[in-house]
């Protein structure tokens, strides 16, 4: 088993398909499956993006200041992970968000010191707001988190069961690797994570699983070690 993970969820899977806001019943869902990870024994860290609230990048951005958008897309984020805090602790594990914007009424300010230290006394952390900074995306917050904190692995949990060749909801001759490289991922354009994200993993070592949530169950295979989704590696 993993003994550190940090594991990336988009805001859209947290809306499970309604397309905006926050699906109770699924959030609840995905809170006992991260619950189920940290009491096997595996220090748990979380990125939570805000796309069913805004999106920075969406047409309901257009003719906007890109660096307004941003901040906007940012604090959506931190709706979501003050919901996913709520559900995992009415499942009993003690949980602790961190933003990168300051908000002290409502969320710790990231200090990587405090947040490995969390961790350590078994409490699930959940980053808010990005890294803070405009033009990067969750994916590339995700991915810098990761290694400030020491994590082994980036597990994405997606839709989909894995890496395509083609979108498989739109090709259905699309193909699903089992392992793939951050060069092909790049050279192939494929649209795992964003190529900021894709590449400070790559320039880092950093290990990636892209895997389904929507089985239950899969959360705590992966961190298992289990054969599932894509595995992204050098």
């Amino acid at each position: 088993m993993y003994k550190r993970v940090l594991l990336k969820i988009s805001g859209e899977a947290l809306a499970a398909g309604r397309g905006f806001g926050v699906d109770a019943v699924f959030i609840h869902q995905v809170a006992k499956e991260i619950a189920d990870i940290a009491r096997a024994g595996c220090q748990v860290a979380v990125v939570v993006g805000g796309g069913n609230f805004f999106r920075g990048v969406a047409e309901q951005a257009i003719g906007m200041d890109r660096v307004a958008a941003d901040h906007m897309g940012m604090l959506s984020t931190v709706i979501n992970a003050i919901a996913l805090q709520d559900a995992i602790e009415k499942d009993g594990l003690p949980t602790r968000v961190m933003s990168a914007i300051e908000m002290h009424e409502v969320a710790e300010p990231y200090i990587r010191r405090r947040a490995i230290r969390h961790l350590e006394k078994g409490r699930v952390v959940i980053f808010a707001a990005g890294t803070g900074n405009p033009y990067f995306s969750t994916d590339t917050a995700a991915s810098l988190r990761a290694m400030e904190i020491g994590a082994e692995v980036l597990l994405k949990a997606t839709s989909v069961d894995g890496i395509y060749s083609a979108d498989p909801k739109k090709d259905p001759a699309a193909t699903r690797y089992e392992t793939i490289s951050y060069m092909e991922i790049l050279r192939l354009g494929l649209k795992v994570m964003d190529t900021t994200a894709v590449s400070l993993c790559k320039d880092n070592n950093l290990p990636m699983i892209i895997f389904s949530m929507r089985e239950r169950g899969n959360m705590l295979r992966v961190v298992q070690k289990e054969e599932l989704g894509t595995l992204v590696t050098a």
